[in-house]
């Protein structure tokens, strides 16, 4: 398949009138579109405004997506305890596999081909079937509670982590290698030191394995940890061997210097999630800080519910603009760096090593958008549109691994009017328990 349009194969490079070559899973060539036209004259063709990596859930939680608006204006920990973990303790197999099926499905129409995914306690099976189904690429895990977590979220440790292992022996490498594993401890203050030690010593017994965990993301946490354990919350998780160059920590906005030392010095990734760390009041991470030092930063969406959507340009918009105003500097987080972020950065903590540009011999993960829009007019450089204009239903076509998952505006791997309907159903089943619960606590 010969793709064509203005090309942006990563940050700095733009192909005014360019094209790309996919052949099975691979990108085979990108250059001027007379080129390859010339080259590939028998070539099926299809021709998109802007073509593009595909963006890269650097942290989400698919499973939240039916607690999108729950818990709206209230504070991290309240929000966390009282409305959301409830809802997925709620959730059963069924319901989670609809619940995954919602979260990929909007990612998908919103161009994100690759997510680092932090799924629940139970029924994770169901979000890793929906994964491989719909065709997304994702680095996935089971989360572990096994400590200070509400009912149907608390649980034994060395059941978590036995689950865990079953988890990847089964879907670790799975759809060619399109799903891998991340060891998924929640954050340190829902799991005990046993539990953050065995997240390592699994990671360790299985090449590719990954951690995935929540980080400092509010006062509030990192108080917590430090009356508990007596250090600060990254000097806790670098003792318990949750450092790393296969370590993802989303938000990480309270830290300070010797924290942001050992995030460097052990080459841990960062994911960045503004939107999140705006609506829940938790701050705003020194994301400008962390790339002076090298820290390697993603972005992420977080989950629907303290962010109400999964639209990475939204997100990036929002990254760019948070930084300014917290630095009180223009200048800060400019859009090609925000470019990287969202790919080749959200890519490399994700594992992923060939996704996050357009480079022959890497994945054809490519997404295609419309600027057929008064937003987009007139549009004097791609990537400040990419950034600070453009919207997640500007994403017309999405491909992952050379497989078409939306094609003029259509997703076509899944039933999605199925999804809608099935998902609304579960969020009215939902709406009546919280009523009853209400109902009887006022009583």
């Amino acid at each position: 398949m010969l793709l064509t349009g203005t090309v942006l194969a990563d940050s700095s490079t733009v192909i005014d009138d360019g094209a790309l070559l996919v052949e099975d899973d691979r990108i085979e060539a990108v250059g001027e579109r007379s080129e390859l036209v010339a080259q590939y004259p028998d070539r099926e063709r299809q021709g998109y405004d802007i073509l593009m990596p595909g963006l890269v859930g650097g942290h989400i939680h698919s499973v939240q997506s039916l607690g999108r608006g729950l818990g709206d204006d209230t504070a991290l920990l309240e929000w966390l305890f009282e409305y959301v973990l409830p809802m997925e303790a709620s959730l059963d197999a069924e319901q989670m596999r609809i619940a995954a099926e919602l979260g990929y499905l909007e990612l998908i129409e919103s161009g994100v081909t690759t997510c680092v995914d932090h799924l629940s306690v139970s029924h994770a099976d169901q979000a890793f079937e929906a994964a491989i189904e719909m065709g997304i690429r994702g680095r996935i895990g089971k989360v572990l509670m096994d400590k200070d977590s509400p009912t149907g979220l608390l649980e034994e440790t060395d059941r978590g982590l036995a689950e865990s292992e079953r988890l990847i022996e089964a879907y670790h490498g799975a759809a060619d290698g399109r799903i891998q594993y991340a060891v998924t401890p929640r954050f340190a203050v829902s799991c005990t030191e046993a539990c953050l030690r065995g997240a390592r010593r699994l990671a360790d017994a299985y090449d590719g394995v990954r951690i995935h965990t929540h980080a400092s993301e509010n006062r509030e946490e990192v108080a917590t940890v430090e009356s508990e354990t007596g250090m600060r919350n990254i000097h806790w998780l670098d003792e318990v061997g949750l450092t790393g160059e296969d370590v993802v920590l989303a938000h990480c906005i309270w830290t300070d210097e010797s924290e942001r030392e050992v995030l460097a010095e052990t080459g841990t990734h960062v994911t960045y999630c503004p939107s999140s760390n705006m609506k829940l009041a938790s701050g705003a991470a020194p994301i400008v800080d962390y790339l002076e030092r090298g820290i390697n930063v993603a972005i992420g969406n977080d989950g629907a519910p303290s962010n109400n959507t999964m639209d990475p340009f939204t997100e990036m918009r929002h990254g760019c603009f948070l930084q300014k105003v917290d630095a009180l500097d223009e200048q800060v987080l400019p859009t090609d760096t925000m470019f990287e972020l969202a790919t080749i950065n959200g890519a490399r903590a994700a594992g992923f090593e060939d996704v996050g540009k357009l480079k022959p011999g890497w994945k054809a993960d490519v997404i295609g958008l419309t600027t057929d829009r008064t937003r987009a007019t007139p549009l004097h450089d791609e990537r400040s549109h990419l950034v600070y204009s453009a919207h997640g239903d500007d994403v017309v076509f999405t491909m992952v691994d050379g497989e078409v998952l939306m094609e003029d505006g259509e997703v076509t791997v899944v039933d999605v009017e199925r999804i809608r309907r099935r998902a609304n159903a579960v969020d009215l089943d939902l709406e009546s328990e919280r009523t009853a619960d209400h109902s009887h606590t006022r009583s």
